[in-house]
């Protein structure tokens, strides 16, 4: 079965050149970091697109499927630009997402609103915007979307997500499928969230049933389990309410490759048992073809994404381990102190030495849990050397902060020896842009103030 981008550490451009130097994108990486600064996020357009056209090909036996990129792992117009061209939607889950989209000119119809917590803010500019779908998460947002949707004389088509019982052996808090869960219906709740759309919520046509069974997944019969239990759902709701659903959401949460330990599923792979499963149960209950939606995000950009840093000091403790210090750590991948996540890496400008020592890439952040690799074995480093740290497309630049008050990195893409910002570095004016000191802390000292 064909490899899929999720099953490689590195971009699909990455190679060392006759210099010993990693390029990608056909961009030698020791000059990206020169032209644009370290920390550096770099994204390789051509493995994000891949990316996007092996899941369309991979689910193109069955006629109806839309894939939509679930944007949380990293939202920027750029991507919205790309994913637009490739024939994808999005998975959006704020206003802020529902904003980059819009402004980014992408075609909100193909976008469905996720969240277990949406604000009445959210919901509007939802139904402003056009966006396609909205998965109600709960009773409260049952009746808050009904309210908006009368107020302003529009009819809302909406899927109800639901907690399908499954658990994944994956890290606790990206597990989202189990029944303790802070997300979606539990099954024993549908039947009355059916009567209230039927008989009160009259702005309000379900059209599907939306289900995720969390993230970072590598098992594959999970995905035929969903399939049959979000199956039959459909056949009892037939059978009780006279509704037959149109569209089956199945979330996404393919794993992917992030060191050589790790062994995720092709794309292909999944879709095979995902298809085999649908048509099964679809004979099983006497179903017609729904629109299957799959929300892949970790899968599509994380392995196109690579960082950038420059070394800095270096400590070795007398019979310990050897620490080499970087310009960047936690607040810009926090998911090593989060989720105990693991990334592999080399030194770039030496890219075709060999490992010499075992060393732990710390970050520069004020707290001893601000490490990125521990234990990882490289040739011997010296200041301004440059370490690239592979799969850190997703949710690093999502998640990452202004912890110690440092400006975030810039973001660039490379095609074709060509590369372009697509997120501007931060400035230490940035930082303060939204300061305010009262105006009762500015009067001078000496003025019987009692500060003075």
């Amino acid at each position: 079965m064909q490899n899929t981008v999720n099953q490689s550490i590195m971009p699909v451009t990455a190679k060392i050149n006759e210099n010993g130097v990693l390029e990608i994108g056909g961009c030698n990486v020791v000059e990206l970091a020169e032209k644009y600064g370290t920390p550096l996020y770099v994204y390789d357009e051509d493995t994000l697109r891949a990316s996007c056209r092996q899941y369309k090909q991979a689910f193109s036996p069955y006629e109806n499927v839309s894939v939509l990129f679930a944007s949380k792992a990293f939202m920027t117009q750029t991507i919205c630009a790309i994913l637009k061209e490739e024939g994808l939607g999005l998975d959006v889950v704020s206003g802020g997402e529902i904003f980059t989209a819009s402004s980014a000119n992408f075609p909100m119809e193909r976008c469905y609103f996720n969240g277990n917590n949406k604000s009445s803010e959210e919901l509007e500019l939802a139904l402003e915007t056009g966006v396609g779908r909205i998965t109600v998460d709960n009773f409260f947002e049952l009746e808050l979307l009904d309210s908006i949707a009368k107020s302003k004389d529009k009819y809302v088509n909406i899927l109800l997500r639901i907690t399908p019982g499954i658990e994944c052996h994956t890290h606790e808090y990206i597990q989202t499928g189990h029944l303790d869960s802070k997300f979606g219906f539990d099954l024993s709740q549908l039947d009355e969230a059916i009567e209230l759309i039927q008989e009160r919520f009259s702005n309000l046509t379900l059209v599907g049933l939306h289900a995720h069974i969390g993230s970072q997944i590598f098992e594959t019969q999970v995905y035929s389990d969903l399939v049959a239990i979000v199956s039959e759902q459909f056949a009892k709701i037939h059978d009780k309410f006279g509704i037959m659903l149109e569209e089956m959401n199945l979330g996404g949460g393919l794993g992917v490759q992030y060191t050589s330990a790790d062994d995720p599923p092709s794309i292909f792979a999944i879709s095979e048992v995902i298809l085999n499963a649908l048509r099964e149960n679809l004979v099983k209950y006497n179903l017609p073809d729904p629109k299957i939606i799959i929300e892949p995000g970790r899968s599509i950009v994380c392995n196109a994404g690579v960082t950038l840093y420059a070394v800095g000091s270096s400590k070795q403790v007398p019979e310990g381990k050897k620490y080499i210090a970087v310009d960047g750590g936690m607040a810009d991948n926090p998911r090593p102190s989060m989720y105990q996540a693991k990334y592999d890496a080399l030194v770039a400008n030496k890219a075709n030495q060999k490992p010499e020592e075992t060393v732990t890439i710390a970050g520069r952040y004020c707290e001893s849990g601000d490490i990125l690799i521990n234990d990882i074995e490289l040739p011997e480093t010296e200041p301004g050397d440059i370490i690239c740290i592979f799969s850190t497309g997703a949710y690093n630049y999502s998640m990452s902060s202004n912890y110690n008050r440092i400006p975030k990195p810039a973001a660039i893409i490379v095609q074709n020896a060509q590369s372009d910002v697509i997120i501007k570095r931060e400035t230490y004016q940035d930082l303060i842009l939204h300061d305010v000191i009262p105006e009762r802390l500015m009067c001078p000292l000496g003025d019987g103030h009692p500060l003075s």
